[in-house]
This record gives C-alpha cells, sequence and structure tokens, in this order.
C-alpha cells in the first residue's frame, strides 16, 4: 500500500529523474527541495521497476555532504567502513530514525521551556513590590545577576 502524497519518480540510466506528476525531468536538487518541504518520494528504476529510493537519498545526503565539505567527522566514518556491513542495517532499522526524532522533540520542548522562563523573568520583573517580599529568601541569588549600580557619590568625587 502507497502513502498518500508520495511524489514518484523514475530514474533512467543516464541518471535522469523524471516527476510523473508534473511529466518532467528533475535534478536532485529539485528533489531535494521536495523533500525538505515535507513530501515523501518513491524512485523506481524505469527499466527493471525495482526501488531505488534509498539509493536516491543517499545520493541527497552525500552531495549535500559534498557542498557544505563535512557530514560526519571521520572517525565515524571509519566505524561504517570497518562494520557497517555487520552493525549498521540493524542500527539504522531500528535506532537512528528514533534517536534523531527523540532529539527534534526534546530540542523543541527545551526551546518552549527557555521561552517561558525567559517570559516568566520579564513577568517577575513587573510583579508587585508587596507580592515579591515572599521572594526575598532568594534575594542574594537574583542580585547575583543583577547589574553593577553605579555609586553616584564615588563617580561626583564626594564622601
Amino acid at each position: 500500500m502507497m502513502e498518500e502524497n508520495v511524489l514518484l519518480l523514475k530514474k533512467y540510466n543516464n541518471r535522469r529523474l523524471y516527476d510523473t506528476e508534473k511529466s518532467i525531468y528533475v535534478t536532485l536538487d529539485y528533489v531535494t527541495d521536495v523533500v525538505k518541504k515535507g513530501r515523501k518520494i518513491k524512485v523506481t528504476d524505469a527499466k527493471t521497476g525495482e526501488d531505488v529510493t534509498s539509493a536516491i537519498l543517499t545520493q541527497i545526503v552525500l552531495e549535500e555532504a559534498r557542498k557544505k565539505k563535512y557530514l560526519l567527522p571521520p572517525p565515524l566514518l571509519y566505524l561504517i567502513i570497518q562494520y557497517g556491513e555487520n552493525v549498521l542495517p540493524d542500527f539504522f532499522e531500528k535506532y537512528l530514525e528514533q534517536t534523531i526524532k527523540n532529539y527534534l522533540m526534546y530540542r523543541g520542548l527545551a526551546d518552549d521551556q527557555f521561552k517561558k522562563w525567559l517570559e516568566y523573568g520579564d513577568n517577575l520583573s513587573k510583579i508587585n513590590p508587596q507580592a515579591a517580599a515572599g521572594l526575598s529568601s532568594f534575594k542574594p541569588i537574583f542580585d547575583m545577576f543583577a547589574p553593577p549600580v553605579k555609586d553616584d557619590k564615588k563617580e561626583s568625587g564626594k564622601s
């Protein structure tokens, strides 16, 4: 069963990719933009019908890395080459995708929490002095983050 809204591409022997929706030949940059916008693709070999989606997506990742001159650190690349066929299929299939999804979710949660703390700090500065009296035991901690106070007597030469 094929997912809805999946863009079907055909790959020809001459490495050309064909968008079956728009009936045009497309570049890897075009496919990259489609994926970055959140759309899934399925690429089949035009001659054999074989699903070559993973190969095209890998090619996109490698091309992006070539443009930026860096993707993965060399020690990790050595491990991939050395143990790849024994370890990587299981790792990629079971763990890497979920790890990245978890990272993105927790990063979003942390960003949201930090925004709430900033809003709380802003609201705290506008709090009623009587309501803030209960926070007096925290004054030494708050003072650590306060900007230095200028002493007008020392600056004007008065004692």
